[in-house]
């Protein structure tokens, strides 16, 4: 039997996303782009309710074009909010439109949002050796020098706590427990 870090649980759809996703570095603007909108429509809820929308964010979000969602207007965000497939609070819609303008800025200052988010980890994941999941922080050093920086940059739902889910999603951080499947296999 396959072990895995038990927050998966038995859910088929987290099970795929832990195996799949979870913890690998991802080096793709555009799939930072999506984690960061899904990061901040997850704040406040659980993760595995975002993981059944993400489709209906693909769609209604132009498959997480950042230029697209950077001219965003006042029709198109009322149109996000009548959006039963996603999360729809409005401060979270405004906040991605916002992102997605802070994001490109990123983008023009270092060449990509990759090259600018990997700098605050030396550019190599940093590797946890937790044995339970209450071991595993909420935040960091890291996640809460990121965090301030994103926000004097204009980013908006990226306060440490969902910084930190976004590195260890992004595989910033290595928090796949030492008995998971996983935990070796980033590390070689």
């Amino acid at each position: 039997m396959v072990k895995r870090c038990d927050w998966c649980g038995s859910d088929e759809q987290y099970i795929k996303y832990h195996d799949e996703e979870w913890g690998i570095p991802v080096h793709d603007d555009k799939v930072h782009f999506e984690m960061l909108i899904l990061e901040g429509a997850q704040a406040g809820l659980n993760w595995l309710m975002i993981l059944r929308k993400r489709e209906n964010y693909r769609n209604a979000y132009d498959n997480f074009n950042v230029k697209k969602v950077a001219k965003y207007t006042e029709t198109k965000l009322e149109e996000l909010i009548q959006n039963a497939g996603i999360i729809r609070n409005r401060a979270k819609i405004k906040a991605s439109v916002t992102n997605a303008i802070a994001f490109l800025e990123v983008q023009k200052e270092f060449g990509s949002f990759d090259k600018y988010i990997w700098k605050f980890v030396n550019n190599k994941p940093i590797v946890n050796q937790w044995k339970t999941i209450s071991e595993v922080p909420a935040t960091s050093i890291e996640s809460d020098e990121l965090s301030k920086d994103l926000k004097k940059r204009g980013f908006k739902f990226v306060g440490s706590t969902i910084i930190y889910a976004h590195m260890q999603a992004i595989g910033m951080v290595n928090d796949h427990l030492t008995s998971c499947h996983k935990y070796m296999r980033l590390n070689t």
